[in-house]
């Protein structure tokens, strides 16, 4: 995959101490990643970046939210994302990245790119089971929703009703009670 210039920062010729970096991050992003989940997506990214004399060290912020469908109705509804991530770059003799939480890049690497973490932090942060507010408080008024409750099982409002039921099965519990 090709990397987007925007999310590559040059870290030597920053000073040491911190510095901001701000993203912000639209549904074009995501079709760079051939990600189609995600109907709109409005996601602002601050990366508090520190350089050390011997790593680096990234706070990953984000804030905003992405258009979805509903998975019990597919209304589209907007889904809040809040969701923060720290990574330690260090510096070795290979690349790896085997570690969640630490990266190690080559002596003289000179630049890193935060595309791919930015990518993950946010499909991460959407939740599993994706379900529109107002399935949850009853405010959604929805032909699917209606054809669902038409269909689903009803349950018998009053229990002790002996209608049915085999009179035989009455006689055999009047056993319990006669002790």
């Amino acid at each position: 995959m090709k990397l987007l210039k925007e999310f590559t920062i040059p870290f030597v010729g920053l000073k040491i101490g911190q510095h901001l970096f701000e993203y912000n991050i639209d549904q074009a992003f995501f079709e760079h990643f051939e990600y189609k989940e995600f109907n709109n997506v409005n996601i602002k990214v601050d990366v508090v970046f520190e350089k050390k004399t011997t790593l680096l060290e990234l706070h990953f912020k984000t804030s905003g939210f992405v258009n979805i469908n509903c998975d019990l109705t597919n209304e589209p509804f907007n889904q809040t994302i809040e969701n923060e991530f720290e990574l330690v770059v260090k510096f070795g003799n290979e690349y790896n990245d085997e570690n969640i939480d630490i990266l190690i890049v080559p002596h003289g690497t000179y630049e890193i790119n935060i595309q791919q973490y930015i990518y993950e932090l946010i499909v991460l942060a959407v939740p599993i089971k994706r379900l529109h507010p107002g399935v949850k408080d009853g405010t959604l008024h929805s032909e699917i929703l209606e054809k669902l409750e038409e269909l689903s099982p009803k349950l018998k409002e009053n229990k002790d009703t002996n209608e049915g039921i085999d009179p035989r099965w009455n006689t055999l519990k009047k056993l319990l009670t006669d002790k």
